[in-house]
């Protein structure tokens, strides 16, 4: 038997969104929405009814019913933290969504959205490998601060999605396997994944980890907080040069990884070394989540869109081609990934998990 699935990933100004049978994308798209349209929302939760119906046109435009589709599956956001799998949709979930309590994103939208066509259809919906996803080790939560810990915050959907590629080329499962997956993007986020958990990984929200064509990644602190302290800048200055600003963006003017190319082959200098200085901080940390696998490491995975840049692969495999294979996948796969996970469970080759709303925290008082 196969089955059709449709996906969706609300952005903030875009939703992806494509129809999936079994393995076979049947059609894929990114549907841009002007921001003069989205501000007219006063509330996240209020474009739900917009976003649905700019999703319903695109999907009957390719000749597609929702009573076509045998489950639903989404990128959602807004949740307490749980360790990773496939979570159907339940009304704890949507409280949590909805209330903004935990993120006022419209990745809050995914279990909303999906949610509303279960109700309606009577056919399935689940959330997959959600960014709120949480399997550190309390080690790893430990700073040189009491009170500040580190968090989770990575890009888990597509993280998890080509660690499973990769085991599957091994001829393993991904809970048989050790791998340092790196995602490249605007944002980066590195993590070091053990027999299927996520064990410990940079925190690309808060700040922390190797630079970013848009993201500071960690700086050295005093500098930093004489910056914060200094009367020139506001906490949302500050907040932009860790969160959108910052990496190449600052270094080079730039957060375009190519035309940083064309101004290094152009006789930049700078340009150069900023390229140079990229892959080589990224480096740096897969050299220290190699520890944290106590080097014991499969593979070295990297993703998104910058994996696509051959000269950054290749420089990453000069610098941490020691500790295992260099494997590329460049691009993001969050589509794939959520039909994949419905797919397992329509299945039966994986169990869903239900989410409770309870933090995964142990005893330690790590609440930040």
């Amino acid at each position: 038997m196969s089955y059709k699935i449709f996906t969706i990933s609300p952005g903030s100004t875009s939703t992806k969104c494509a129809v999936f049978e079994d393995n076979k994308c049947l059609f894929k798209e990114n549907i841009s929405h002007e921001p003069e349209i989205l501000k007219e929302f006063p509330t996240v939760n209020s474009q739900r009814p917009f976003r649905v119906g700019v999703v319903m046109a695109v999907l009957h435009s390719h000749g597609f019913q929702l009573r076509d589709m045998d489950a639903f599956a989404a990128y959602s956001g807004g949740l307490e933290s749980t360790p990773g799998g496939i979570f159907p949709v339940n009304q704890k979930m949507l409280v949590d969504a909805m209330s903004g309590r935990i993120a006022d994103h419209p990745a809050v939208l995914g279990s909303q959205i999906i949610g509303e066509f279960s109700t309606a259809l009577g056919k399935p919906a689940y959330v997959i490998d959600p960014p709120d996803v949480d399997e550190f080790d309390d080690i790893a939560r430990i700073s040189g601060i009491k009170g500040i810990y580190r968090e989770s915050h990575v890009h888990v959907l597509n993280q998890k999605e080509v660690a499973r590629r990769m085991a599957a080329e091994l001829g393993k499962r991904y809970d048989e396997c050790n791998f340092i997956v790196c995602h490249v993007g605007g944002g980066l986020s590195i993590a070091a994944h053990k027999q299927g958990r996520m064990v410990d990984a940079n925190d690309v929200v808060n700040g922390d980890g190797p630079m970013a064509p848009n993201r500071s990644g960690y700086v050295p602190m005093l500098p930093f907080a004489k910056m914060c302290t200094s009367g020139e800048y506001t906490y949302d200055d500050m907040k932009a040069l860790v969160s959108k600003t910052g990496g190449l963006k600052s270094l080079s003017g730039t957060d375009d990884n190519i035309k940083l190319k064309e101004m290094r082959d152009s006789g930049d200098k700078w340009a150069s070394l900023v390229y140079d200085a990229f892959s080589y901080n990224l480096a740096k940390y897969i050299g220290s989540y190699a520890c944290v696998l106590e080097g014991k490491v499969d593979a070295i995975i990297l993703t998104g869109g910058v994996s696509k840049d051959e000269e950054f692969v290749e420089s990453i495999r000069k610098y941490a081609g020691w500790i295992a294979p260099v494997r590329s996948y460049g691009g993001d796969f969050e589509m794939e990934a959520l039909a994949e996970g419905a797919l397992r469970v329509l299945r039966g080759e994986e169990e869903p998990k239900e989410y409770t709303g309870v933090p995964v925290f142990s005893g330690f008082d790590f609440e930040p």
